[in-house]
């Protein structure tokens, strides 16, 4: 294969419309832009969006909601899950490696959901007061 042997596949590529070449080519005279008015003389252009002077529709509307950013980065686990691990220390390197959170996660919360029997070390994850309390009882504890 050479450079100049390269060409794109057949039918990807279409001819440019050429206009303003006269009224058989049906894009003659006023080559497609209508008669008159802003958008058909050149450098004719506005931004997206605007609506004349009219106040937009996009400040009209009230503003609502947010999305926090470190949203994406944290990520909860119940006491389930804990039960299910076959490990006694329990940290966010630990919980990556089984699978059990994502990659990006930089902070992991432990919730009271469920329930653990068997004694773990939790190092250095948030834990809740609920979950706190569940694995204190079961003869675990948080660092």
């Amino acid at each position: 294969m050479y450079l100049n042997s390269i060409h794109p596949a057949l039918g990807a590529v279409h001819a440019r419309r050429r206009v303003g070449r006269g009224i058989g080519s049906g894009l003659g005279k006023t080559a497609g832009r209508g008669h008159k008015g802003q958008k058909s003389r050149t450098g004719g252009f506005h931004k997206i969006g605007f609506e004349g002077g009219q106040m937009p529709l996009q400040r009209r509307l009230p503003k609502r909601g947010f999305k926090s950013s470190s949203a994406k980065l944290t990520e909860q686990i119940s006491l389930n899950l804990l039960q299910l691990l076959d490990i006694e220390q329990v940290d966010l390197l630990a919980l990556k490696k089984a699978g059990i959170v994502s990659s990006c996660v930089q902070y992991v919360k432990v919730i009271a959901n469920g329930s653990i029997e068997k004694s773990i070390v939790v190092k250095g994850l948030k834990v809740t007061a609920g979950a706190k309390q569940a694995i204190e009882a079961a003869g675990g504890r948080v660092e």
